[in-house]
């Protein structure tokens, strides 16, 4: 086809990425899959492309992040094809916006501004710029623009990091941990004496709470709770392989012995490190 040498030629860059992508949602000669794909049906591949590009870095897996990152692009390739056809956007609108915003929070770099300012005002400068930005969307509300399809531990994080701008906020952690030991005895109240639906409503209460402790620490929750994953993950395998070199498996084994291995594999972890 005239478009292979485009297709095949590994040193044109993006432009051989944006004819990949837009050859295989072509109704005529594209992928069947790809040609029925839309925003909403592609949306939770890119959050979980986003998702793998983290783990990488968590893991320092930096051998596997070419590959990562790659998927990741492919997915903004992706939904502005699809903009492109339904003359929302382009590749290049998309460019260009996020070249004009770059340039434009960053006056310290390439306006007039001194670049002569702590971490700290630079950070204040941003945060100033997006108010403006925001007040010129119509977004009025403090809240306004924090999406809400963002994983609903990270939202709580931008929620409660919004309102502390504007004052809305414990003074320090101590008084946080206090509404934590206050949430979890309502927690404890709910569970003996509530509906369901009342519990649910009571954990989310606590787990919100939990959120606003970690950006009062200094700490990312997300990235808190995917190392504490990965901390089970690999205990737990490691009961599996204590438990196999004895010819048993969790099913053959209980919670005792289960508990025992799992100290067992935390003494391991505790020698290796010393």
């Amino acid at each position: 086809m005239p478009d292979d040498p485009l297709i095949h030629d590994q040193t044109a860059g993006i432009e051989r990425l944006l004819e990949i992508m837009r050859r295989l949602r072509d109704p005529a000669t594209g992928c069947p899959w790809d040609i029925e794909q839309d925003f909403a049906s592609i949306a939770p591949y890119t959050i979980e492309e986003a998702y793998e590009v983290a783990d990488a870095i968590d893991r320092g897996a930096w051998d596997e992040m070419e590959g990562e990152l790659g998927d990741l692009l492919l997915q903004t390739v992706y939904h502005t094809q699809m903009g492109e056809e339904a003359g929302h956007f382009d590749f290049q609108s998309v460019v260009r916006a996020i070249s004009d915003k770059m340039v434009a929070r960053h006056p310290h770099v390439f306006g007039e501004e001194s670049r002569d300012k702590s971490a700290e005002q630079q950070t204040a400068d941003w945060e100033a710029i997006k108010a403006a930005e925001r007040a010129g969307k119509a977004q009025q509300g403090t809240l306004d623009g924090v999406a809400v399809g963002l994983p609903a531990l990270l939202r709580a994080h931008k929620l409660q990091k919004r309102a502390a701008r504007v004052g809305f906020d414990w003074p320090d952690a101590s008084h946080v941990l206090d509404k934590i030991t206050e949430e979890a005895a309502e927690l404890t109240e709910a569970q003996e004496q509530m509906e369901a639906d009342q519990v649910e409503e009571e954990f989310g209460d606590l787990l919100f709470v939990m959120a606003n402790l970690a950006r009062h620490l200094g700490i990312e929750p997300e990235a808190a709770l995917r190392r504490a994953n990965a901390k089970f993950t690999r205990r737990f395998q490691g009961v599996e392989a204590k438990l196999a070199e004895q010819g048993k498996s969790p099913q053959d084994s209980d919670l005792a012995e289960m508990d025992a291995l799992w100290d067992a594999v935390k003494r391991d972890e505790w020698s290796a490190e010393s």
